[in-house]
């Protein structure tokens, strides 16, 4: 099978869904489906205001055509929302042809945080939008049971569970040190005010801050929190090395779908402390490999008394080929349901 996946999310963006996105291709391979991409790189793009990491497409007339004619793929995937995923769905519906979506970004959440408005205003366009999004999409990924049964609560249709996995050949546990003071809560991520960084950075902590990504609130953290150590953004094996020389993986953040970089500490055998939200629920669940608590701080101090084998033997169950068997499956079952129509 020949997939056809259109995402705005693409290299050099460091984020949970050009990750996610690379290791499915990848597996995908191996499980007899080939899947091609449409991606910001064929097309002029400019920065987003404020955010000049993300690029957003031009996608001029006839581009999604002539590249939808060429691959004649068997099935279409939209991966997100923005100028790529919105041209590829103008140009199935008009067409007549099926597609699946996912839903990674809670785009209600960030927004409200961004604009000077009340916050139900923003989150009752940005959700109606949404809905009609993915309103013809025959399949609606979703990363955790918690956003898949929202989304299912907010009329979304055809909600389908995508788990993530994780890497955890390069994610283990190293016998590394970054020369900085212990204990080191490090937090990894995209520096942007939905992250909710000063939790974190505000705590009253012993040992080391460490913070690895870059966004548009670096410049403002680090004169907020000069005590901190800013590594900015870190890939493959010095990443991993990184999240290795940790003893707290720090989830500050209340608003994410899913947050790749809580397996990526696990597999390095790090603990987690975040607050007790939906990502962290449901990637955590019950299990002794992290404390979720309103408290940040005493989730760090506890944290600091879990288990490393524990966490790493929990990440060792996710694995990115299952990931990618689900996703299969989901557009699998979505072209039958078409043929038979």
């Amino acid at each position: 099978m020949k997939i056809l996946i259109a995402t705005d999310a693409w290299k050099p963006q460091v984020n949970g869904v050009v990750a996610t996105l690379g290791h499915l291709a990848e597996e995908a391979a191996g499980l007899g489906a080939e899947i091609e991409f449409v991606t910001p790189a064929e097309f002029r793009t400019l920065p987003l205001p404020n955010y000049p990491e993300v690029r957003l497409s031009l996608v001029p007339p006839g581009a999604m055509e002539r590249r939808l004619d060429a691959i004649k793929p068997d099935a279409i995937h939209i991966a997100t929302e923005g100028p790529v995923g919105s041209a590829m769905r103008r140009l199935a519906s008009r067409r007549g042809l099926s597609f699946t979506t996912s839903f990674h970004t809670r785009f209600p959440d960030y927004i409200a945080e961004r604009l000077p408005v009340p916050r139900q205003w923003t989150e009752a366009l940005a959700w109606r939008w949404l809905r009609d999004f993915h309103g013809r999409s025959a399949a609606v990924m979703a990363a955790t049971p918690t956003l898949a049964a929202e989304l299912t609560a907010r009329h979304f249709p055809n909600v389908k569970l995508w788990p993530r996995g994780v890497d955890a050949a390069l994610f283990r546990p190293r016998g590394t040190d970054l020369g900085c003071k212990r204990p080191v809560f490090l937090t990894v991520g995209r520096l942007a005010v939905e992250k909710n960084l000063p939790a974190f950075l505000s705590l009253d902590l012993p040992g080391t801050k460490v913070v690895v990504g870059n966004g548009p609130a670096r410049a403002s953290l680090e004169r907020q929190f000069p005590d901190a150590v800013y590594l900015g953004a870190q890939r493959g094996g010095r990443l991993a090395e990184i999240y290795a020389a940790a003893d707290v993986f720090v989830f500050p953040s209340r608003t994410d779908t899913y947050g790749l970089v809580l397996l990526e500490a696990l597999a390095s055998g790090v603990p987690v402390a975040a607050f007790p939200v939906t990502a962290p629920r449901d990637v955590i669940g019950t299990a002794p490999v992290g404390v979720l608590d309103e408290d940040l701080r005493r989730a760090c101090f506890d944290a600091l008394q879990l288990s490393r084998t524990d966490c790493r033997a929990f990440a060792e169950m996710l694995t990115w080929r299952r990931s990618a068997e689900a996703f299969l499956s989901h557009v699998t079952q979505a072209r039958q349901n078409r043929l038979a129509a």
